[in-house]
């Protein structure tokens, strides 16, 4: 019985999942102004372990949200998820957070172009694009958006926590943008299984998260998007 916890803390929304044998069993999660992960994730943790009847030593993975997103939640996220597979020698699983929220979106718009977007400030986002039959077409990037940003990949579904402010910004495109589609945990239980059965492993202790730091404030981004050869 293969029971892998899932934590997923880098937007707002603070989310934990369990799975067995890669079928989601429960999520518990919350989005609130305030990041509130320090205070939800090992209560969330507990809970979840307790609704499942299980303990933490029923776990054989754990599984956690590697970014691009939120420094703090990130880092508490990642802390976490360390703690626990020390703590009970279990293997530590890393998964894109902009890709979990492209599995989202895909139980929603199956044959469809996805964009992923984490919200990065003002007008900037962290993002990806994915084709309907699960191909990258765009690498991570960190990205200033502007009124014909992605133009080579419309028609697309918009999903994440940086879609909001496109709304009125890009209402006259080929797109459909849903905000309702945000990060989740249970959005990693697919990958991190595979992962899991695959054993792509991270290394404990010297694991980190990705940050995409190296976002440059006012370097237009116009010409630079252009789909994979």
């Amino acid at each position: 019985m293969h029971y892998l916890l899932h934590l997923e803390t880098s937007t707002k929304v603070c989310s934990v999942a369990l799975s067995k044998n890669g079928v989601l069993v429960e999520v518990l999660e919350t989005s609130e102004e305030g990041y509130v992960h320090g205070e939800k994730l090992t209560l969330f943790i507990q809970e979840i372990l307790q609704k499942a009847g299980i303990t933490p030593k029923d776990l054989v993975a754990v599984s956690v949200a590697s970014g691009p997103g939120s420094y703090t939640g990130l880092r508490i996220g990642v802390s976490t998820a360390k703690g626990l597979c020390f703590a009970l020698g279990i293997p530590l699983l890393a998964i894109d957070s902009l890709r979990c929220l492209v599995e989202l979106g895909k139980q929603k718009y199956t044959q469809q172009t996805i964009i992923s977007m984490i919200d990065a400030r003002r007008m900037e986002v962290f993002s990806t694009v994915y084709s309907s039959d699960g191909e990258q077409l765009k690498e991570i990037s960190a990205d200033i958006l502007e009124e014909t940003t992605y133009s080579a990949y419309e028609p697309f579904v918009a999903i994440g926590d940086g879609v909001e402010k496109l709304k009125e910004f890009w209402k006259n495109r080929a797109i459909t943008i849903d905000a309702s589609v945000i990060a989740s945990a249970s959005g990693q239980v697919e990958l991190a299984y595979n992962k899991f059965l695959d054993h792509q492993f991270e290394d404990v202790a010297y694991f980190e998260p990705y940050y995409l730091k190296d976002f440059v404030v006012g370097v237009s981004t116009k010409n630079a998007l252009t789909p994979k050869p």
